[in-house]
């Protein structure tokens, strides 16, 4: 698995793997536990990780709908 996309933003998060589902791209939010932990305040980043062949294909995607990698 790759590193697609790292935000703090879960509304960002959410959106990207929507869009990501759209185009039949798997994908897995990591840290998210972390982020629980931290009692919400947001200051450590969730990544969106996609699959090493998938990855060229979903920075496209997230080129097209202007959703910044944060990487």
């Amino acid at each position: 698995m790759k590193e697609l996309l790292r935000s703090t933003d879960p509304t960002i998060l959410a959106f990207a793997s929507a869009l990501l589902e759209g185009e039949d791209i798997d994908c897995f939010q990591m840290d998210v536990n972390m982020s629980i932990l931290e009692g919400g305040i947001g200051i450590f980043p969730r990544r969106l990780m996609v699959r090493a062949d998938d990855l060229t294909r979903a920075e496209r995607v997230m080129h097209d709908n202007d959703i910044p990698l944060g990487r």
